[in-house]
């Protein structure tokens, strides 16, 4: 339910996309908006805080200071501050709630939610099923993709495709999507949220209690996520494996959907998206897609049409006759054996490195550098961890580069069929973003063209 914001004040935390949306949103609706930032403000933030400012908001930078904490009605976060930062010590001392942007969206829209959530996968799955819904909704995507919900719901879409990731359900405490959905599960932000077992209870808090959606959507193919599933008493549909009823899965070379009758939605050669990873997410879509009431006809088209979202197994150029593909969102191990394992049969050279996220290599390297790769190319920070683990296990045809270009000019002189930058790695020693790393390699793969 919608509330009163005149002359209430609000405290932002962060000078982020959902931060500056939500200060945005507030202002609008009367609210006395203050907007604090801890680090010290950007060359290129400036002309974002004038805008701001000019509003009649107030902006501090590089502090977080008393006079913008006390008093505040409530405070809205940014995803990325942990919840054991001294800035949520110092606001639960002063009873003051907090929660976050995707939250505050919620609370103050008409439109139903479609919530996507999953290690891995989402980013593909929510513009996939925005791109089928839009066949007969207006249907945008939002939430961790840099969209904020916030901005979209003085739109009244029809429904918000909204991708979240556990930073903004561990801030969403009365978040009730009406189809949520959990697609994958392995360790990531374990310092974050403190333990793996509590970054797996803030993924499955949109499916406990009074919470639970009108509809929930889990993998069948996950087994932490289907047994989870098992427990859940409320409606349910499972994807990547048949059941009785109320399941999608892949037989005879074709997508099926079963509720009361079995259904054949798409074959598998109508696809344009390669991997077994994306016919799971193209399952889950398929699962919202009926739900809402799409007509088989508009998904097949739909899906057909799709292509790859950029920075996720997207194909750049072939050049010399090897294929570039960019999957720089490929942040962590987990990630990028979706991508390893797309090429089967193929001379595959590896890009990989960055900013260590010190999880475990040994099935990385053990069960997908070793069987699905013939060149490894490091770069970043994380190189000689894992080298050193490669090498371990056994594999030892590794190329060592300082920058991505070099790493690019080294692989155009190996006898390869596919050069795959899926790094394992956050991106943070050598690029601004996953997004960043991303583009620079296509820009300099197509520079190869010319």
């Amino acid at each position: 339910m919608k509330r009163k914001w005149d002359d209430k004040k609000v405290l932002i935390l962060g000078l982020s996309k959902s931060g500056i949306s939500a200060a945005k949103y507030l202002n609008s609706k009367g609210a006395d908006c203050y907007l604090s930032e801890f680090k010290p403000l950007k060359e290129e933030d400036k002309e974002q805080v004038k805008e701001l400012e000019s509003l009649g908001i107030k902006v501090e930078t590089g502090k977080h200071s008393e006079e913008f904490i006390n008093e505040s009605y409530i405070a809205i976060t940014s995803p990325g501050i942990a919840p054991k930062s001294e800035i949520f010590l110092r606001l639960k001392e002063k009873n003051i709630p907090v929660i976050g942007e995707v939250e505050l969206a919620y609370l103050e829209a008409n439109s139903p939610f479609i919530a996507i959530t999953g290690t891995n996968g989402k980013t593909t799955t929510t513009y996939l099923t925005s791109h089928i819904l839009s066949s007969e909704y207006n249907a945008p995507v939002c939430g961790n993709i840099g969209i904020p919900p916030t901005s979209l719901i003085e739109q009244n879409p029809d429904y918000l495709v909204c991708e979240v990731s556990s930073f903004q359900l561990a801030s969403a405490p009365l978040f009730k999507p009406q189809i949520a959905c959990f697609l994958t599960f392995t360790p990531d932000h374990i310092d974050w949220h403190g333990g793996i077992d509590k970054y797996f209870e803030a993924k499955i808090s949109m499916f406990k209690d009074n919470k639970q959606p009108a509809y929930a959507i889990f993998s069948g193919a996950d087994k932490k996520i289907y047994e989870f599933s098992q427990t859940y008493t409320g409606e349910k549909y499972i994807y990547a494996k048949e059941l009785e009823q109320n399941c999608c899965y892949i037989k005879n070379n074709a997508i099926y959907f079963k509720r009361k009758k079995e259904e054949e939605i798409i074959k598998l050669n109508e696809i344009s998206l390669i991997g077994e990873h994306n016919y799971q997410n193209i399952m889950c879509a398929i699962v919202i897609a009926k739900l809402t009431g799409i007509s088989n006809e508009h998904i097949k088209e739909r899906v057909s049409s799709f292509k790859s979202v950029e920075h996720r197994i997207e194909y750049v150029a072939t050049i010399q006759g090897k294929d570039f593909y960019n999957d720089s969102k490929a942040t962590n191990p987990e990630a990028a054996f979706v991508a390893i394992k797309s090429f089967p049969n193929k001379k595959l050279t590896l890009i990989a490195g960055g900013r260590d996220k010190n999880t475990d290599l040994t099935e990385f390297c053990r069960e997908y550098i070793n069987k699905y790769v013939s060149t490894v190319i490091l770069i970043g920070e994380a190189t000689d961890r894992f080298k050193e683990n490669m090498q371990k296990n056994g594999f030892n045809n590794i190329i060592v580069s300082n920058s991505l270009e070099e790493a690019i000019d080294k692989s155009l002189t190996l006898d390869t069929q596919v050069v795959l930058l899926s790094p394992a790695c956050a991106s943070y020693d050598m690029f601004k973003s996953y997004e960043h790393r991303g583009e620079v390699f296509k820009e300099y793969v197509k520079s190869k063209l010319q």
